[in-house]
């Protein structure tokens, strides 16, 4: 008898406990997902998180060789009207008439209004890494010790981007320095005239400088070396062409440096007779 009594009591209990839970189980159903959303917003409205985001645009995010940041800046320049020497005073267009911020294409050089970030070399620092960088070139034989230092007096400088446009990531910050030339009688002896200089490591890409030497007086083959050591770059090969008006001298040899996917880079030592000017270049 009392195991009937125990068997009807259970029966009992599930008889009340099912209709419960089914209630419940509706209840759940109909505010459960509303009150869940309800504590996810919560926690996410009104709740400022700050994440870091990588850009396409962005000019650290890789490292580029030493031939190729030599390729994508010889491009850039020679996508540009940019005449590094006085000697071409004539064809010479300002950097406010070139439009560089228009400009469209696979290179740009553009001029860097933003400044230098806290990796590149800032204005008040250029004219003593330039001073270094050209101590560096007469140590390795490059330039010949007269060369003066420069100063923030007689030269401007003006930071540049080299974009790789279709990869923007890739791309090369670098200082252009000039002597002012807008004085007269200023003297052009042995000083530099134009130059671009790498914003992160100072190395001086391309040169012209006024000198007492000769052509004569100049080993292009020997020069070439000592500066691709200087550049950490790989070894250069002549650059064989039979075209005599590549250049507006008589006085100069080309070399081929490797560039990126098998492409090359063109450097060009040369020497402005009359003037004295001895250039090394990687633009046309």
């Amino acid at each position: 008898m009392k195991k009937i009594k125990k068997l009807k009591k259970e029966k009992q209990i599930i008889n009340i406990v099912l209709p419960i839970g089914a209630v419940l189980a509706i209840l759940l159903s109909i505010w459960g997902p509303e009150a869940l959303a309800a504590y996810a917003d919560k926690n996410v409205l009104d709740n400022i998180k700050i994440e870091e985001e990588a850009t396409e645009a962005e000019g650290y995010r890789y490292s580029l060789s030493s031939n190729e940041k030599l390729f994508i800046l010889s491009e850039c320049l020679n996508s540009q009207t940019l005449p590094g020497s006085e000697f071409s005073e004539l064809t010479r267009v300002s950097d406010n008439e070139a439009g560089y911020e228009d400009l469209m294409g696979t290179y740009a050089f553009v001029v860097n209004h933003k400044g230098p970030t806290g990796e590149e070399i800032t204005d008040s620092e250029i004219y003593g890494t330039c001073n270094n960088g050209l101590e560096q070139l007469k140590e390795c034989g490059i330039l010949p010790v007269e060369i003066k230092e420069v100063s923030e007096a007689s030269y401007d400088a003006t930071l540049y981007s080299a974009i790789d446009v279709p990869e923007p990531r890739n791309n090369v910050a670098v200082w252009k320095l000039s002597l002012v030339s807008g004085r007269q009688n200023a003297n052009r002896e042995n000083r530099l005239i134009d130059a671009y200089i790498d914003a992160d490591d100072g190395k001086i890409y391309e040169f012209y400088v006024r000198t007492s030497l000769t052509w004569d007086d100049i080993d292009p083959d020997d020069l070439i070396r000592k500066w691709s050591d200087y550049m950490g770059l790989s070894a250069p090969k002549e650059y064989e062409t039979d075209n005599p008006l590549l250049e507006t001298t008589p006085c100069y040899k080309k070399y081929v440096f490797d560039g990126m996917g098998g492409e090359r880079t063109i450097v060009t030592i040369g020497f402005y007779d009359g003037i004295n000017e001895l250039f090394l270049k990687i633009s046309k």
